[in-house]
């Protein structure tokens, strides 16, 4: 008589287009059967879903775990024992580490850091550094990267390769903002491997220059920060990104959009055909400026949270698919760095643990239906990153990472709750309803009832050759 690895019975099965009721069987860590008959054998685990919806395996495809780096805020046992609490089976780590993902032996070195480490599968961004490293990007995307990413409009430390983030002609031993051509050049390199070339997408020219204009001007509140980083920062910089795309050829990925403007012309740009897709984030779908007096600094990211207008766009562009993928841009800082001045406290926060109770809560709202839930954290990233069906799907044969959620159960994220080294979030006290009950990685359960159950079960996932 077979021996299950696991038995999931009775729930109710998710897909991006279909909701349906099924028992799920899981051998060897995967998917051996999905049907709605009772199979004949016995299990190690067995888990009854009456009631519950399951998902396969939910994704964060952009964080920032400061790994090797900036460990005292964030490392990737702790970032990924988040993510394994918040429901998510799998990460997408960013390569602006120190030392960066910019050439294979740091792939490589890391790949054997964060493998000791990891509490879900993850993938591994390769970092664009214009002729810096444009001689690696082939043998980067050979070796596995899951994709490459541009900072755009940032400075990189000529001895460190590290990113400098509010630039200054005056820093010594600082390379300046790439200029149009040797962007053009890094679209052109990475458009040979038809991965995905993701970009952060503001103009540093344009926001040094209104910035200077502002501090002088002696503001010095959120609407002061807005118009030093407005959205025609954004803006212009996708636009250019769409131009250079379609002179190349690259798969352009608009990282954590945030503007009406902004959202629009990609999606202008999918009407005429072209190859563009976007992501946003839940501080920008659940917050606006309007909310700053009352949560503070810990609001403050990069692109900042815009206008309550931008926020009601970004859902219109979820609900008609111009934006494919929803993600946290988890980038932690310390409570005493983001305790200052609005202009020099850094840009980011936890996010890869609340995530999906919010996406939830916006489908009991009636923002969401679960089925899009599922396109946008599993099947849609799995698809545009070439790890699909493996990932982000649930198919006899497939990795078999479920995610199990109970949208009838109330919660209310508090920050010192998370599971992150530091727990700076904008969304604490936030209380809704839908909540991630178990995250099943290769068909074992390593978070159930927000109690991890099992560590350090992690895999690196490259896309398919």
């Amino acid at each position: 008589m077979i021996e299950w690895d696991h038995i999931i019975r009775n729930g109710k099965l998710v897909t991006a287009n279909e909701c349906y009721e099924g028992n799920i069987y899981i051998k060897d860590g995967k998917i051996a059967a999905v049907t709605q008959d009772h199979l004949k054998g016995t299990a190690k685990e067995e888990t009854d879903a009456s009631g519950r919806y399951v998902l396969p395996g939910l994704m964060d495809t952009h964080i920032h775990s400061r790994d090797p780096g900036s460990t005292h805020k964030e490392d990737f046992y702790h970032s990924t024992l988040a993510a394994a609490a918040g429901g998510i089976t799998l990460v997408f780590e960013m390569p602006n580490t120190n030392p960066p993902i910019n050439h294979v032996e740091n792939l490589q070195k890391q790949v054997d850091n964060l493998s000791q480490k990891a509490n879900v599968d993850f993938g591994i961004w390769g970092i664009c550094l214009g002729d810096l490293n444009l001689d690696q990007i082939q043998s980067l995307n050979k070796a596995g990267v899951i994709g490459f990413k541009f900072f755009w409009g940032y400075a990189v430390n000529r001895n460190t390769f590290e990113l400098v983030y509010n630039y200054n002609p005056d820093m010594k031993d600082i390379i300046p903002p790439f200029k149009d051509g040797e962007v053009y050049k890094i679209f052109r390199e990475v458009a040979k491997t038809g991965k995905l070339l993701a970009v952060h997408a503001e103009n540093n020219d344009l926001i040094h220059t209104l910035t200077n204009e502002i501090q002088a001007s002696g503001e010095d509140d959120y609407e002061a920060l807005l118009k030093g980083r407005s959205d025609l920062a954004e803006l212009t910089t996708i636009q250019t990104g769409i131009a250079f795309a379609r002179h190349t050829g690259a798969r352009l990925h608009i990282l954590h959009i945030t503007s009406a403007e902004g959202v629009n012309a990609v999606k202008a740009a999918q009407e005429r055909g072209e190859s563009i897709t976007s992501e946003t984030c839940p501080h920008y779908l659940f917050l606006s400026a309007e909310d700053y007096d009352e949560i503070g600094p810990a609001m403050k990211v990069y692109p900042p949270v815009k206008y309550k207008k931008d926020q009601e766009t970004l859902w219109e562009r979820i609900a008609d698919g111009t934006i494919s993928i929803v993600c946290s841009d988890h980038a932690p800082h310390t409570e005493e760095e983001k305790d200052g001045d609005l202009w020099t406290i850094p840009a980011g926060m936890c996010g890869v643990e609340t995530m999906v109770p919010l996406m939830l809560n916006a489908v009991n709202e009636g923002k969401l239906t679960i089925q899009q839930v599922s396109a946008l954290l599993s099947e849609n990233p799995a698809k545009q990153f070439d790890i699909y069906p493996q990932k982000g799907s649930i198919q006899p044969g497939t990795d078999a990472d479920l995610t199990i959620v109970d949208l009838n159960q109330s919660f209310e994220i508090k920050r010192e709750h998370l599971h992150s080294k530091s727990k700076v979030t904008a969304f604490d006290g936030f209380k809704g309803k839908g909540v991630p009950v178990a995250t099943i990685i290769r068909g074992q359960t390593v978070m159930k009832d927000g109690e991890i159950v099992s560590e350090r079960k992690g895999q690196w996932i490259k896309p398919k050759e």
